[in-house]
Order: structure tokens, then sequence, then C-alpha cells
């Protein structure tokens, strides 16, 4: 095989950005499979250059120089900056790949901008395309494992990826982790709920986290897991074998299922500091939380109770909730929501839009084939800048008023103070504060304001978001131009539109051409 020179290119921000949260975070948000790809490309003998983009780098100045391929991983949001990357490359006769959440959900428009789309990717995925990387032009080439890797290369085989975007990260140095992939929930709107649970080694989460108690005195490990401790002894163990009690701290998405009592005692001991658990609705979704009997005004209560008992084990918790689910209808659901910031004042809630990711789940096809999903650019599509499906139960503004309430009543003087007493740990404290008036908080407050005053001024804005037409408003085109930066010029002819029903059409028993998939 040919000696390459390789690019990995992580987007964690989809441009370029100052904002204090991406100065304290965005480091910290770097994903663990460019770190992978990287680490498998360097085993199979090429030389590998890889940057993680926060969005305060100079890209012009940092992209690899001179190499035969690049690698670009991408969450939707960031597509658009991708497909600016790939444009900008392949003019220099770069072989262009993409991989991460978006090339899973939108194969289909991203063939068209990128050399080659990746699925599920394991090591027999990557060395066979680097053994034979020709362009694909003027259509990409999908390619796709059958299933999840079984097995990933551990933080010690990444380290030389980790360290230099840990570098990054002024305060704050969160090391990337993984236990499991898949998840045993069936959320209908989620990605991993299709993909089939599996646990990674857990002699490897051993040994990595002996390495780490080399490079730090008390590591900082954030747990990548869909949903973390399924294997709860096994996981604990783990950690347990590898130091003395709390020689780390934690961070990891879960769900109240899992959260226990007597399983938050051994987080706790385990030095986990700050939990994420997903309520998701109040109508809906309680096999997560324990409440699959339950639901309304009595589910509200036994989370709260649940959530209240979690800050006698660990100081921060974030608690996950989705807005515009089919099930929602009236006052009800945010009124219901109002009703557990009042009683549990300490959570931070975490509020995102419905969104269907192209083909991310199975139930995208049944709002793809009742006409209800909108062709909003990639751009605004990470669960908080635009809902790309018509409210089942809602007009648009009727709904927006609604969410700008809520948001409002959660990001109140008010809410802020009651919180910040709540909060006894210092940490979670300025976390939370910095959170509600950033752009979490404040910043969301004012877009969201933004866009119900158009729907209520502009009939063209209006007719966009009921479908009416395809016609962009410039209120959005706008937001993209200023945001790509210098990058705008390299966004490829029609990158904005894309193809809102391409997974129902070519699932349909209509005979559609599709490109090669292995």
């Amino acid at each position: 095989m040919k000696k390459l020179k390789i690019g990995v290119i992580d987007l964690v921000s989809k441009g370029p950005t100052d904002t204090l949260w991406a100065r304290i975070m965005h480091a910290n948000l770097a994903s663990i499979m460019p770190q992978v790809i990287a680490t498998w490309c360097e085993q199979l003998g090429h030389d590998v250059t890889m940057i993680c983009y926060t969005g305060r780098e100079d890209l012009s100045k940092e992209l690899p120089k001179g190499v035969d391929l690049v690698f670009i991983s991408s969450f939707t949001q960031a597509a658009l900056l991708s497909y600016s990357l790939s444009n900008y490359f392949r003019s220099q006769g770069v072989v262009t790949v993409l991989g991460g959440p978006h090339a899973r959900c939108y194969p289909d428009d991203s063939v068209k901008y990128f050399d080659y789309v990746l699925g599920f990717t394991n090591q027999t995925t990557i060395s066979e395309l680097l053994s034979d990387c020709s362009p694909q032009r003027p259509i990409g080439k999908q390619l796709k494992a059958g299933r999840q890797p079984a097995q990933l290369p551990g933080v010690m085989e990444r380290w030389n990826f980790i360290e230099p975007t840990l570098k990054k990260a002024p305060f704050l140095k969160m090391v990337p982790m993984i236990g499991s992939m898949g998840c045993p929930y069936t959320c209908s709107f989620c990605i991993d709920s299709v993909v089939p649970y599996q646990t990674l080694s857990f002699e490897t989460i051993k040994k990595d986290l002996q390495f780490l108690l080399t490079k730090f005195k008390k590591p900082q490990v954030g747990w990548h897991d869909p949903n973390f401790g399924v294997r709860f002894e096994e996981n604990m163990e783990a950690i347990a074998s590898a130091a003395p009690a709390k020689s780390f701290r934690f961070i990891a998405e879960s769900s109240l299922s899992i959260l226990t009592e007597n399983h938050l005692k051994v987080l706790k001991a385990n030095g986990f500091g700050a939990l994420l658990p997903g309520v998701e609705s109040w109508y809906e979704l309680g096999n997560k939380s324990r409440t699959s009997k339950i639901a309304g005004l009595e589910k509200v209560k036994q989370v709260s109770e649940h959530i209240n008992m979690m800050f006698r084990y660990v100081p921060y918790v974030q608690t996950n909730f989705v807005m515009g689910l089919d099930s929602d209808s009236g006052e009800e659901p945010f009124q219901l929501t109002k009703h557990f910031v009042d009683l549990s004042p300490a959570a931070f809630p975490g509020y995102s839009l419905l969104t269907a990711f192209g083909e991310a789940a199975p139930l995208n096809l049944e709002y793809q084939r009742a006409g209800r999903v909108l062709p909003f650019p990639f751009h605004f599509l990470n669960n908080h800048l635009a809902m790309n499906l018509k409210p089942k139960n809602y007009e648009w503004i009727d709904f927006y008023d609604k969410v700008i309430d809520l948001t409002e009543y959660t990001f109140s003087k008010r809410s802020i103070y009651r919180r910040f007493m709540a909060t006894n740990d210092r940490t979670a404290k300025w976390m939370n504060f910095m959170r509600a008036i950033s752009s979490e908080g404040y910043g969301r407050i004012r877009f969201y304001r933004e866009v119900r005053k158009n729907l209520k001024e502009d009939k063209k804005f209006r007719a966009y978001f009921e479908g009416e037409t395809r016609e962009l408003p410039a209120f959005y085109t706008n937001i993209i131009q200023k945001d790509l930066g210098v990058w705008w010029e390299w966004l490829p002819k029609g990158a904005i539109e894309h193809n809102e029903n391409a997974y129902m059409q070519k699932s349909s028993p209509i005979k559609h051409e599709l490109t090669p998939v292995v």
C-alpha cells in the first residue's frame, strides 16, 4: 500500500466563533471517532495530521498541508462548513472523505460534495478505502460496514491526537472516553435507538484510566456513551480497580432508570460530578425514567423527586427535554415543565426542538410521508435554531409563544437566582450562571423572539415555515454567510438546499438509482 499523507479534521464548530462558551468548552467537545480514524491510519503506516476545529482557530492556517486525502467529521449543523472545506481541498486535487453523524443521516446529499461518505466504519473499512482512494466525481461513493466496530483504540493509542486538543482548553480539560455503543432504549427520534447496544473492553477502560493518572493529578473524563452505565457493575468495577476512590472526575449521560439511589452512591464514591439524564417528555418515553405507567403531573412529581435525590450524590444535573413531540398539545406540557423547574430548582433544563435528521430514525419516514419535513438548511439543524418538522398540534406562532415563555421562565432572574442558591458546588454554580446568560439562555431567547417576529410580520417567512415555498428567507441566508466567514466563498453552488424527503424516496417500492454501497 502506498504511504499517504492524510489529514483528519474534527468540526466541533460550524464556523468562526469567540464566545465565552466556545473559549471554555469547545475543546472539550472533541469527538472520539476522528481520533480513532487518525489512529487507524497511523497503524496502517500513513503520515497523519489532525486538527480539532473549535471555531477559534484560523482554518486557512491550521488546515493540513500537502495531503493526499482528508477525512472530515461533522455533525449536521457543521455540514455546510464541511462542504466548503471539501470543495477547497478537491480544488487542490485532494481526495475527501466525510464521516460522523451527518454522513449517516444524509448520505445521498453528502456524496454530491465528497469522494467518499462513511456510515458505520471499522478498521477494515479504512484499510480498503486507503488501498484505492481514487477520486469519485461528480458523485461520490457510500461506504459502510455491517455494524459498529467491536472495539476502538483506547486513550493510550489515541493520546497523540487527544493531547493537542486538550491544550486548547484553558481550564476544564475533559478527556473523551467511551465504554459502549448503541442504546437499549427506543426513543423514536434518536439515531442510537436503532443501533444494537454493545459494550467495549472493560480492561481497556481500566488501562486507559491508569494511563491518565500519569498525565493529570486528577483526570477529568467525559463519557461519550449514548447511555452510560447499562452494564453498571462492570463499568464501576473497571473504574474502581484502576485507582483509589475519587481519583477521577467524571461526567456522563445516562437514564433515570439506571440512576437509582444505590447506583448514585457508587457513582459518588467513584468521582462522578455531573450527570445528564433524559426526561424528554411528560407523556411518553417513560421506560428511561421508570415512569412508563404514569404521565402528566404525576410524572413531573416523581421525576422531580428523583432529580432532587440525585443532588445528594452529585453536584451537577442537566435534565434533557424535547419540545414539540406529537404527544404534546396545548399549554399543559409547557406548564408542567415550568412546574418541574420550580420543584427542582438546582437542575439545569436542556431544551431541544424536535428535529428529523434524515435517515437517523425510522420515524423520520413517517414524517416525510406525511409531508411534515421542511427543507431548513443543515446549518440550523442543531435542535435549537430550527425545528424542521411542522408541529402536529400547534400553529407556528402559538408554538414559538410557548417555547419563548418557557425559556424566559427557565432563565428569568428569579429562576437563575433559585438555581444558584440551590446549588452547593461552586463550579456548578458558575456553570449554570454562565449557560443561562450566554447563547444557551439569553441568546436563545433573543433568537426565538426574532423568529416569532418574522413569523408574524413577514408573509414569505411564514410561507416557508408552512411549506408553501422553498425560497429560504434572507434572515437565514445572512446567518449562514456570517457564520461561515471566508468559507462562504467555497460553499458549492446549491449546497444550502437539500432534498428533505430523500430517505422516503429511496425507501419507496419505486426503483431509484443508488450510489454504490459496500
